[in-house]
């Protein structure tokens, strides 16, 4: 596991200065207006859910333009706004600024027969995204390694040395394939450590959650090489379809939502000859902790572990015929 997380001190740092400015603006205006002391409170922590509203609408009118896709309610819409503000301060003032380290990768030799996994978080993100998951792997039995990409604001390219590593120390331990689960920008990440290593190799299957495949609509507010990367129909995202159309991908899997305020025009977060999955009303990050695309990633283990055990017998039953 990483000992070290730079996304982990960024946000610790924008929790401190929220947290800061909050105090500050409650003791410079409390003697005047107790009023306007709690509102300026307020506002400073729902600077966060206030940009979500924005990107929800954004996202809204977007999907609504676009056929491809059901276009979402109001309620939808609302509900999704309700639920990503939810995990924004779960998230971002929680789980990854400080208890990214609390669930450790599990390579337990006992695991060896099962299916492998390998966890890749999205942009502005660490491992302790995937905290609920690795709990959820590891009850059952499941081996896993959820990396960090860093540096954080790098090409998506840099990103997959670090996969590779990830997908040998899983290798290593059950001498088979893994599966790789990604959200958002691990998606690509992925796609990129495939075109970095992937020649002869295989997966057990890929599984991306909400990643902009065909880039997005927000790429465009980004000025970072990883948020270039990701506009949509960037040279870069359209140079990483070129090669996959000549060294396909191994079994995917894209889950994607109308309610996504990270990644529109929806369609993007899908892939031709992927088995995409549409999930109505969902947002950017509640969509990986969706008790739908949960239940399904973990099916897919399932039903790898079986096919690897049928396999198993038969190729038992050929050697003692």
């Amino acid at each position: 596991m990483p000992r070290h997380s730079s996304l982990a001190r960024l946000l610790q740092l924008s929790v401190c200065v929220q947290v800061a400015a909050a105090m500050l603006w409650a003791a410079w205006r409390w003697p005047a207006s107790p009023q306007q002391a709690v509102f300026g409170v307020a506002v400073i922590a729902l600077l966060g859910p206030i940009v979500l509203a924005i990107e929800a609408v954004l996202s809204a009118a977007v999907n609504r333009a676009d056929a491809r896709v059901p276009a979402p309610s109001a309620a939808q819409v609302l509900h999704a706004w309700l639920a990503e503000s939810g995990h924004l301060f779960a998230a971002f003032w929680w789980r990854q600024p400080l208890r990214w380290r609390a669930v450790e990768d599990h390579l337990d030799e006992r695991c060896a027969g099962r299916t492998g996994v390998v966890l890749v978080h999205g942009f502005m993100c660490n491992r302790g995204f995937w905290n609920a998951w690795m709990r959820r792997l590891r009850a059952q039995g499941h081996p896993y390694v959820a990396v960090n990409l860093e540096p954080v604001f790098a090409s998506i390219d840099a990103y997959a040395t670090i996969v590779e590593q990830a997908v040998r120390r899983v290798e290593q331990l059950t001498g088979r394939p893994p599966l790789v689960i990604c959200h958002s920008m691990g998606g690509l990440a992925a796609r990129a450590w495939w075109r970095a290593h992937g020649s002869g190799r295989t997966l057990a299957g890929l599984v991306t959650i909400g990643s902009p495949h065909g880039g997005t609509w927000m790429g465009r507010f980004s000025r970072m090489p990883n948020g270039r990367q990701m506009r949509l129909d960037s040279p870069w995202v359209r140079e990483l379809a070129s090669h996959e159309a000549r060294h396909p991908l191994p079994p995917t899997t894209c889950w994607y939502s109308n309610c996504d305020n990270i990644v529109f025009p929806a369609a993007t977060a899908a892939m031709e000859h992927a088995d995409n999955r549409f999930v109505a009303g969902q947002p950017h990050v509640a969509l990986a902790f969706h008790r739908e695309v949960m239940d399904g990633c973990m099916e897919l283990m399932g039903r790898i572990d079986r096919a690897r055990q049928g396999e198993s017998v038969t190729r038992r039953a050929l050697e003692n015929s």
